[in-house]
């Protein structure tokens, strides 16, 4: 099979919204295969609604330190009472179903695509908890696995590089993106939902960045409805 094309999705992060916009793209393009790369459900206004959209997609999915904090792994940082009251809001949005598509992620996927082998993660191989950037000289024993292409999201920044052999291509964000480099005294969110295509044929993998708009008032609407705490702080967070 050549000339195999994937949709890398991440990062949707109860962003429902900006998930449909997405795969709206992705089904006017056309792709052979979508995988998930995790943090599907917790954080936004709809946490059930995207989880039943991933399903309908029957990707591979893996899961993201968000998602291990909606099944009880507290993770390394500090919880401040917000995030454990939408925590606890977002469970009381999902049936059992829910929860066991989330149980159901595995921490790695690896794939073989044409001759090309995957290896799918969150944040690395090791954990969904590391921190790859463009900008820091990170120690990179954590991605140094044998592989031909390596998938990971986590800091929703769009990029790619090589590591070691295989080219590591990260998507961005579906549902929470912003610009990197933004000043932190005045950091928004941006309406864009962002994910990557990767062309796999007889040659090194390609990959194409996208970056689809949504509807923000339609985004506001839903927040403001939802009965999310901090709702407004929220939606306030986005770039008008």
């Amino acid at each position: 099979m050549a000339g195999v094309r994937l949709a890398l999705v991440s990062d949707q992060h109860g962003n429902d919204i900006a998930f449909r916009a997405v795969v709206e793209d992705i089904e006017r393009i056309g792709v052979d295969r979508v995988v998930c790369l995790g943090d599907v459900a917790q954080g936004g206004a709809q946490p059930a609604a995207t989880l039943d959209r991933l399903a309908e997609l029957t990707s591979e999915t893996v899961l993201g330190n968000a998602d291990g904090f909606l099944l009880g792994d507290d993770g390394s940082e500090e919880l401040t009472a917000e995030h454990q009251e939408v925590r606890d809001w977002a469970l009381a949005q999902l049936e059992e179903r829910h929860l066991e598509q989330l149980r159901s992620f595995p921490m790695t996927v690896e794939l073989e695509v044409d001759d090309t082998k995957l290896v799918l993660f969150h944040a690395s191989p090791r954990s969904y908890e590391d921190v790859l950037l463009p900008d820091k000289e990170d120690e990179l024993d954590p991605w140094l696995v044998e592989a031909d292409l390596l998938a990971g999201g986590h800091t929703h920044k769009q990029w790619t590089r090589r590591i070691g052999s295989a080219l590591f291509v990260n998507p961005g964000s579906v549902g929470v993106a912003y610009d990197y480099h933004q000043p932190e005294d005045d950091f928004k969110l941006d309406a864009v939902a962002e994910y990557a295509l990767v062309s796999i044929g007889p040659h090194a993998p390609g990959v194409e960045f996208r970056r689809v708009a949504y509807d923000l008032d339609e985004l506001r609407e839903v927040v403001l409805g939802s009965g999310r705490p901090y709702a407004e702080r929220h939606i306030g967070m986005y770039r008008t």
